[in-house]
């Protein structure tokens, strides 16, 4: 018994510190997410598929729910409750089903996921005259990128009857005439990669945790099933 009890204190240590980086690596996750949404603010009133505005949502929905099952780990782990372990263990291999099919689409439809973001953006511009917050946006993110249109500028000349939005030329211009010929869909998409290798290193460490904490979960669910099943 003293052996058992002496292995279950070690699981639930051990179990109690990897959900504890755990827990902290949701947290940077969050505070990650908090950051893109506030420095991509100003393009709020863009389809949700321009590439910062998904992958600050990707985040704080990522960090979120890595912080609960995290949260759940080490009380579960402080507790030693089967109920709670067992939720725990379940919660957490969804996570990591979800993490893994979602990577493997990515993989496999990027170039059409590319596509159907493109085209989301295209039908936006449609009430670029109409719509006062989508043409604060689109005028924000040409001038930080010095990028015009989706694909091509070309992509504004049915949208405002073959001209360019004064965004698409250098600050002072009233009157927008050869505009900027980078896209801004791949100079955000490239901004995106730029700035976010560090967090995907980060992930992939988290992801490595996630198995850790799965299986010193299992562990100690059959440590304290063993204890219990000895003491009756």
């Amino acid at each position: 018994m003293s052996a058992s009890r002496k292995c279950l204190c070690c699981v639930k240590y051990l179990m109690f510190v990897f959900n504890l980086i755990f827990w902290l690596g949701g947290c940077g996750l969050f505070g990650v997410g908090v950051w893109l949404s506030f420095t991509q603010a100003e393009f709020s009133s863009l389809p949700l598929s321009f590439p910062s505005l998904s992958a600050a949502n990707l985040l704080l929905v990522a960090g979120g729910v890595t912080m609960v099952t995290g949260f759940l780990g080490c009380l579960g782990a402080l507790k030693e409750q089967r109920c709670l372990l067992m939720t725990f263990f379940v919660i957490l291999l969804l996570l990591v089903l979800t993490e893994v099919t979602l990577a493997v689409i990515i993989h496999l439809f990027h170039n059409k996921l590319d596509d159907k973001a493109q085209n989301d953006l295209k039908e936006g511009m449609k009430v670029y005259r109409s719509d006062e917050g989508l043409t604060k946006s689109w005028d924000n993110v040409q001038r930080m990128f010095k990028c015009c249109g989706v694909s091509d500028k070309t992509d504004w000349y049915d949208v405002l009857n073959g001209t360019l939005p004064s965004s698409c030329c250098s600050d002072g211009m009233t009157h927008c005439v050869d505009g900027w010929s980078e896209p801004c869909y791949q100079k955000a998409r490239q901004w995106l990669l730029d700035n976010i290798r560090s967090v995907m290193v980060f992930g992939v460490c988290i992801g490595i945790v996630q198995l850790l904490a799965l299986v010193f979960s299992l562990l100690m669910y059959c440590q304290i099933l063993r204890a219990e099943k000895y003491m009756d």
